[in-house]
């Protein structure tokens, strides 16, 4: 996963060329390693309850922030108002 995140240095066509595979490989087995099916209705089920303890539990909310991310590049903010400024 590091590598595929240093490989695609935070460009968003690249994070999902490369991250997104390695990251949804990662999500499969865990998910089945939980004893959900690994596609369809079980991921979405896994994701609902994953959803659901964050609420719950502030360890598990701090993952999800966490591994929020790892997964998303950082992306820098328009100025409000999306006024450029005269030069």
């Amino acid at each position: 996963m590091e590598e595929a995140r240093e490989s695609a240095c935070n460009d968003m066509g690249k994070m999902l060329q490369l991250v997104l595979p390695v990251a949804t490989q990662i999500q499969q087995e865990v998910i089945k390693a939980y004893g959900f099916n690994n596609e369809g209705e079980g991921v979405l089920k896994f994701a609902r309850l994953v959803k659901m303890y964050e609420t719950q539990d502030p360890e598990i909310a701090a993952m999800s922030v966490k591994l929020k991310s790892l997964l998303l590049p950082s992306l820098s903010t328009p100025p409000i108002g999306g006024a450029i400024p005269a030069s």
